[in-house]
C-alpha cells in the first residue's frame, strides 16, 4: 500500500530532524548566502535526507527546497516546499529552537504539512482536514488558545514594510504590553505553537508567506486548527498582502490588527 501524503510529510520531516539532532553541538563551517544569512552542513544534510524520502515515494513531484532550489517540473500540479532547518542561527549558537518544515502545495493550496521540533521530538502535522502534534508515538489534536497572552514577533531583518509597520515599534507600544507578553523565538516553529495553543499569536512582515518554504507548513497548521490567519492588513493571505498575523482567536487577532494599524495612521 502506498504511503499517504501526510504520512510522507511526517516521515520526511522526521528524517530531517534526525540529522539536525545528530549534528547539534558539532563545529560546522558557515556557508554565507546573503549578509547575515548562512547555511551549515546540518542544513544541507537534513535537506538531502528529506529529498531522499520524497524522491523515493513521489518521484514525479516537484520540490522547492531552501538550499538546493527547485527540482522537477511539477507538471502534475504538486510541489513540496522544504525548509530543512528553520532557525539556523539559533542552531549554530547551540540554542535548541529550530524546526524542520515540509509542506505539499497542490495547485494553489497547501494540502498537507509537517513541522518537526528536532529537540522536543515532536511533529506538528495536518492532512488538510485536522491538525495534530505527535509525540512519543501519540497524536494529540491541536487546539489554539490565547490564554498564555504570549505573542511571538519576528525581529529578524529585512523589514519590507517599515514605513507602515515595524515589529520593534509594536513592542514599544503600551497598548501591546498591556495585553500581551512578547517572545522572540526566531524560528517558524513558533507558528506551529500558535496552532497548538502554546502562543496566543505570531506576527511577521515578510513577503509572500503562503509560498515560503519557511512558513507554508506553519500557516497550514494554523488554518486547519482554526486560528485566524491574515496578512498585516487583515486581508486573506491569498489577496497578496504582506506579512502574517496568526492568532488563536478573533479577539486576539482584532487587538493585534488595531495595534498594527496605529503605526500606519
Amino acid at each position: 500500500m502506498s504511503i499517504t501524503d501526510h504520512a510522507l510529510a511526517i516521515e520526511a520531516a522526521e528524517a530531517g530532524a534526525a540529522v539536525v539532532r545528530s549534528r547539534y553541538g558539532s563545529t560546522m563551517t558557515r556557508v554565507m548566502k546573503t549578509a547575515g544569512d548562512f547555511a551549515t552542513a546540518a542544513d544541507v544534510e537534513a535537506e538531502q535526507a528529506i529529498l531522499d524520502v520524497l524522491g523515493r515515494a513521489r518521484p514525479d513531484d516537484a520540490v522547492v527546497a531552501e538550499e538546493s532550489g527547485r527540482t522537477g517540473t511539477g507538471d502534475n500540479g504538486r510541489t513540496w516546499l522544504v525548509d530543512p532547518l528553520c532557525g539556523t542561527l539559533n542552531f549554530a549558537a547551540r540554542t535548541t529552537l529550530a524546526s524542520v518544515n515540509v509542506a505539499l502545495r497542490t495547485g494553489s493550496e497547501v494540502t498537507v504539512a509537517a513541522s518537526a521540533d528536532p529537540f522536543a521530538d515532536e511533529v506538528f502535522w495536518t492532512d488538510g482536514t485536522t491538525a495534530y502534534v505527535r509525540g512519543a508515538g501519540t497524536d494529540e489534536r491541536l487546539v489554539p488558545s490565547a490564554e498564555s497572552t504570549l505573542v511571538d514577533v519576528n525581529l529578524d531583518p529585512p523589514f519590507p514594510n517599515r514605513d507602515v509597520f515595524l515589529a520593534a515599534r509594536l513592542l514599544a507600544d503600551e497598548g501591546f504590553t498591556e495585553q500581551f507578553r512578547p517572545r522572540v523565538v526566531s524560528t517558524s516553529l513558533a507558528v506551529a505553537w500558535v496552532a497548538a495553543g502554546r502562543r496566543a499569536a505570531y506576527v511577521t512582515d515578510r513577503h509572500d508567506l503562503r509560498n515560503s518554504v519557511h512558513f507554508a507548513a506553519g500557516i497550514a497548521l494554523c488554518q486547519v486548527a482554526g486560528c485566524v490567519v491574515t496578512g498585516l492588513d487583515g486581508q486573506p493571505l491569498h489577496a497578496g498582502g504582506d506579512g502574517l498575523v496568526a492568532a488563536a482567536d478573533e479577539r486576539t487577532h482584532a487587538a493585534l490588527l488595531t495595534l498594527i494599524r496605529k503605526q500606519g495612521s
